[in-house]
């Protein structure tokens, strides 16, 4: 069975996603809604990796034998200026987006599995996962003029 690779996958992902929310957030903290809704959205990242844990105990865990292209990689710093911004959000939207296919992927074995814990756990993060997109998505899209056209 390779469901542990997949919950394993997603629970690491969570962990790169809630750090690279505090790098950016760090790094762009003049901006205030930057710096206190990617605090925010971070420990609501870290509130999902608690909730699988007893899942992944209950399941296991095991490495991957895929090439690390399908892994999140973690922002270890972030672009300046309003251009780096708008890339860093682009970065954060790419990474959250992976953990949303990753939730819908899971999804699909909790059914098949009939575990309505999971099942219940998946419904509150991927749906908190969703508005961590629309967030980045409205954002990025608010910081574009700004970074692309005024910014020299």
């Amino acid at each position: 069975m390779k469901f542990p690779v997949y919950l394993g996958m997603l629970q690491r992902a969570e962990a790169v996603l809630a750090s690279s929310f505090r790098t950016v957030a760090d790094a762009h903290g003049d901006e205030p809604d930057i710096f206190v809704l990617c605090h925010t959205l971070a420990d609501q990242c870290d509130e999902h990796e608690r909730l699988l844990r007893p899942v992944i105990h209950r399941y296991g865990e095991q490495p991957d034998d895929e090439p690390e292209r399908l892994h999140a990689a973690e922002m270890s710093e972030s672009r300046e200026g309003p251009l780096g911004m708008l890339r860093d959000l682009q970065d954060l939207y790419l990474m959250a987006s992976m953990v949303e296919m990753t939730y819908t992927l899971v999804r699909q074995a909790a059914l098949a599995l009939r575990d309505e814990e999971l099942l219940g756990i998946i419904e509150t993060c991927s749906h908190q996962t969703s508005v961590q997109i629309a967030w980045l998505s409205t954002r990025a899209k608010q910081a574009a003029p700004q970074a692309l056209i005024a910014a020299r």
